[in-house]
């Protein structure tokens, strides 16, 4: 390793834009954050944002470190950029946006998505995917607009992930990250590439191939601070811009989970339990692991959906009494819904939480909703409140535990990441409903410092990923399970939570035949097969 300045992470995820700096050892020395608007909605159902809105926040992100911090952009030696997953951006062939950009948290579906012909029709019933491959064709976001809006689409000349955009508004040229490439998009995740001709995927999306940026892997130089973005962010003219990943590939890695005997949880807006492999592992038939921000390396993963959005949900719904005290005491509510939870036990007396507040497409299931059993005169809110935690580490433990299975490794650590992990209450139920180790990394800013690993190999600070991971990530803190706990909650989760789900998945069917509900805009969803 040389003497080295700054390296600078841009972070754009769902709930704010972060500017970091880290040094070349991994630690966090500055940090301007603007929070924003995840999105807004037109119909229900719906997610967008303006992509000129992010780029406005990162414009005023950076200039918060030349301002309020005297960073000196002189002392930057290279930019990484991570983002929001499966957030789509269509631009005219000026690079103007040509309609808000649809977010990931969007519901609405195509009715109808284009024919991915008899062959592959009859193979996906043959392999039993069909409903898979119907998911994510009227998920994808081209076939909703093409549908729904043809002129936009008529005029889209460049199809691009948010992480494409936002390097695109930084350099000027239209090329993006391979560990970016999570969406509904005609890219072959074994080979970390966009999709051979002949592909299913190309006859079944609208997206054509001319309309896809080029492809570039994570560590290496993506392009320079263009003379307009120096103006706009502040940044020196010619900076490095350096390829990085996804904000949960990066967090896997900011978080040092490299080892086999490791799997990183995510606690953010969407929850995850992820690996890192070298083998390219499917967690469901014909689902893939996602690209890692490693080159050639892929992290499996089962999330849940909403995550530790369940704690802003439940704040909003049931925490004005928190809300108000601590703005009394200046404090934030999570802070005081945190204190709740040592008012009640673990297990949180018989009360069972099935956190499915947003159905998946395998865990649990499309049809699936949240539930808590077990009410009873004696429960409170924060029996609720601890419920909704611990159905949620729950889950997790479930996708653990399929990941074990499909990838055939056991798990013996956890590495902990996302805003969840600050708290001390949540990293002891996680690791005494696991029964392993809960390791805190050494910051918060995960995916800001996974980001900032790849800038320092694509800088040549270090001589490999792995080098530089050894380097700039570290433990914080570690949770041992408390083993009389640990086998009080391995009953509760395998006599009771894992069987919730298949008790009421048949209310759960009749429910939706019924209302519609979860489907988007409140309408049943189509169970057709794909046509041939």
């Amino acid at each position: 390793m040389r003497d080295t300045p700054y390296l600078l992470s841009i972070d754009n995820g769902t709930q704010s834009v972060r500017a970091l700096v880290f040094d070349a050892l991994g630690n966090l020395l500055f940090k301007s954050f603007v929070p924003v608007r995840p999105y807004y909605s037109v119909k229900p159902g719906w997610a967008e944002q303006d992509p000129e809105y992010f780029w406005d926040a990162i414009c005023r992100a950076c200039r918060g470190l030349w301002t309020e911090h005297r960073v000196d952009p002189g002392q930057l030696a290279g930019v990484a950029v991570t983002t929001q997953r499966t957030t789509m951006v269509n631009l005219d062939r000026e690079g103007n946006p040509l309609r808000p950009a649809i977010i990931w948290l969007d519901q609405r579906r195509v009715e109808s998505p284009p024919s991915v012909g008899p062959l592959w029709g009859a193979l996906f019933r043959a392999m039993g995917v069909n409903q898979t491959v119907r998911f994510f064709l009227s998920k994808a976001a081209d076939n909703w607009i093409a549908v729904h809006q043809p002129r936009i689409w008529e005029k889209t000349r460049k199809y691009l992930l948010l992480s494409g955009y936002v390097h695109y508004r930084l350099t000027g040229e239209y090329r993006d990250s391979r560990g970016c490439q999570v969406g509904y998009l005609p890219f072959d995740y074994k080979r970390q590439t966009w999709a051979r001709d002949g592909d299913w995927k190309w006859r079944g999306l609208h997206v054509r191939r001319e309309m896809l940026p080029e492809l570039v892997g994570p560590g290496e130089v993506l392009g320079e601070v263009s003379a307009r973005a120096a103006e706009e962010t502040g940044l020196r003219q010619g900076t490095p811009v350096i390829a990085a990943a996804t904000d949960k590939a990066c967090e896997v890695l900011g978080s040092g989970c490299i080892a086999e005997d490791q799997a990183c949880l995510g606690y953010g807006t969407t929850a995850t339990v992820s690996l890192t492999s070298e083998r390219y592992v499917e967690p469901f038939t014909f689902l893939p692991p996602y690209p890692a921000a490693i080159p050639g390396c892929y992290n499996p993963e089962v999330q849940n959906f909403r995550g530790f959005w369940l704690v802003s949900w439940f704040k909003e719904q049931f925490g004005s009494r928190e809300q108000a005290e601590a703005s009394r005491q200046g404090k934030a509510p999570e802070e005081l819904l945190d204190e709740m939870l040592d008012r009640v036990p673990p297990g949180s007396a018989g009360l069972t939480a099935l956190p499915y507040w947003t159905p998946g497409v395998k865990i649990p299931g499309p049809e699936a909703k949240g539930a808590i059993i077990g009410f009873g005169d004696i429960h409170t809110r924060a029996h609720v409140y601890r419920a909704i935690l611990e159905g949620l580490v729950y889950s997790l433990r479930e996708g653990k535990e399929r990941l074990e299975k499909r990838s055939r490794r056991k798990v013996e650590r956890l590495m902990v990441a996302g805003g969840g992990s600050r708290s001390d209450r949540v990293m002891r139920i996680t690791a005494d409903i696991f029964g392993l180790p809960a390791i805190r990394p050494h910051v918060y800013e995960t995916s800001g410092l996974g980001a900032a690993i790849n800038a320092a190999v694509g800088l040549d600070f270090y001589s490999g990923h792995r080098s530089a991971i050894e380097a700039m990530t570290r433990v914080s803190r570690q949770f041992e399970p408390d083993r009389a706990s640990h086998e009080f909650y391995h009953q509760l989760y395998s006599r009771v939570y894992k069987r919730i789900y298949s008790r009421l998945k048949p209310l759960y069917q009749e429910i939706q035949a019924i209302t519609g509900y979860p489907g988007p805009d409140g309408r049943r969803m189509s169970g057709e097969d794909i046509r041939d």
